[in-house]
């Protein structure tokens, strides 16, 4: 059994490389401007284990049992079957498990007050010290009825199932294994209940341990970015934006990280028509020139949290030291946009009435701009209330636009603004932008600063 005095090597080297992690985070949370873009330490794979392995255990140990109790229910069954798992249940694997093994079954019951959460698992295999074993195969060759036997024995009044027709991370247990459970419960069936705060406060809530990393973990995106977009990586003439892309693909593996989607590069230059969102993942195949104004669309999956980022760049032209005044104005009303965005958080408001408030205010200042910002955590598009989307700034129907913002949860402020560019002869360019960040219940800050300025291709020294 793996301890805390095992681990704590691992998590005080997490913190050396964290800069102390948690005044780092401190202070991150009140910088704009983004970090220095040098690459920080990125941990070796038993390393990381360990500390997904403790965070883990913290959140189970500290987030079912509030969770259980807001959502009124008394038992959570989540069902997987091997390479088909609930995406609940992907996120409460130890490290080591790197999908479901067999058909992964697991209990939590509440049994009210400081007796906490009672948490197993009817499972062949044991899930590491997480869910201690309520099954034994050998004993007992029937999976099903060991769960009926459980459910009869603590007889709850209501049994949470992960099946949802608004929010997709919640609806997790397939068709087929929702019929074993109902067979395997008979006349107990009518005590299941769908509850989606459940799993999507689970999905959406960060931790404290979390969020003093999160800040190192966008830095590493950060600093990615900021190789690609320089010289060192980009020869106006010869490279392209599919160059940029797998460059991006290339430089996360040979890091050792992953990510959740392909990252996009696009130009937009004077003679081009405005860019369209819905091109985004389309890559247009442009050789990079002089004059070119880029943007990017990436993010990394590291620690189990995922990044989420959209950057500019301006390739200078001979002689030329800054971008044009119409693209760094253009920049500027962006995060006019951002900084009307996070005025409008508040707990327990809607993600539309976010969405109006917000807009409301930019409208105010004539800003042309569209919000289509999302939670981001377990997931890259993660769980909880969603705020716009791009191809839509009507308030969304149903649950989806009603569910509430809550508190020690992340985000990908992500939006953009229209503005017209004297130089371009009045061209309107897309200014897209997109940054990680923490709302605590009260405000927002980002995670690691934000950006202010175009950066420049050659850098300016």
């Amino acid at each position: 059994m793996t301890t805390f005095t095992d681990i704590a090597p691992t998590l005080r080297k997490l913190a050396l490389s964290l800069g102390c992690a948690i005044s780092l985070g401190s202070a991150v949370a009140q910088s704009q401007e983004l970090a220095d873009p040098r690459m920080p330490q990125i941990l070796d794979l038993d390393q990381r284990a360990a500390v997904v392995d403790a965070w883990l255990k913290e959140r189970l140990d500290t987030l079912i049992a509030p969770l259980m109790r807001r959502e009124g229910v008394d038992m959570w069954i989540l069902v997987a079957g091997e390479y088909d798992e609930d995406p609940v249940v992907k996120t409460m694997l130890p490290a080591t498990w790197l999908a479901a093994r067999r058909t992964t079954i697991m209990i939590f019951h509440d049994r009210g007050g400081d007796a906490g959460v009672e948490r197993m698992a009817v499972s062949r295999y044991p899930v590491a010290d997480l869910f201690p074993a309520a099954w034994n195969p050998e004993e007992q060759g029937d999976q099903w009825e060991r769960v009926a036997e459980i459910v009869r024995e603590r007889d709850p009044r209501t049994i949470a199932i992960n099946t949802s027709d608004d929010f997709p991370l919640a609806d997790g247990l397939s068709a087929g294994m929702r019929r074993k459970l109902e067979n395997a419960l008979g006349p107990l069936t009518d005590r299941l209940v769908e509850k989606n705060g459940l799993a999507l406060g689970w999905l959406e809530t960060r931790t404290a341990a979390e969020i003093s990393s999160y800040p190192q973990i966008v830095r590493i995106a950060h600093a990615i970015i900021a190789e690609m977009f320089s010289e060192a990586t980009i020869t106006p003439g010869i490279t392209t934006t599919g160059d940029l892309r797998w460059h991006l693909r290339q430089r996360i593996s040979d890091l050792g990280l992953s990510t959740w989607f392909h990252p996009s590069v696009h130009v937009q230059r004077a003679e081009q028509s405005t860019f369209s969102i819905a091109n985004m993942s389309i890559d247009s195949g442009d050789v990079i020139m002089p004059g070119d104004f880029l943007h990017v669309d990436f993010g990394i999956t590291y620690l189990r949290l995922n990044t989420d980022t959209q950057h500019h760049a301006y390739v200078l032209r001979p002689g030329e030291t800054d971008a044009p005044q119409g693209l760094r104005d253009g920049l500027a009303s962006a995060n006019k946009v951002q900084d009307a965005l996070l005025a409008a958080f508040k707990t327990g408001r809607s993600g539309n009435d976010v969405l109006a408030a917000a807009r409301k205010a930019v409208e105010a200042q004539n800003i042309n701009a569209t919000i289509y910002t999302h939670p981001i955590g377990l997931q890259g598009h993660g769980a909880g209330a969603s705020i716009g989307s791009w191809e839509d700034q009507s308030p969304k129907k149903g649950p989806r636009g009603t569910y509430p913002v809550n508190p020690n949860t992340a985000w990908s402020i992500e939006l953009n603004a229209e503005a017209a560019v004297p130089e371009w002869d009045g061209k309107v360019v897309r200014f897209m932008t997109e940054e990680d960040a923490f709302f605590d219940g009260e405000s927002v800050r980002y995670l690691d600063g934000r950006q202010t300025e175009i950066t420049l291709i050659p850098r300016q020294h």
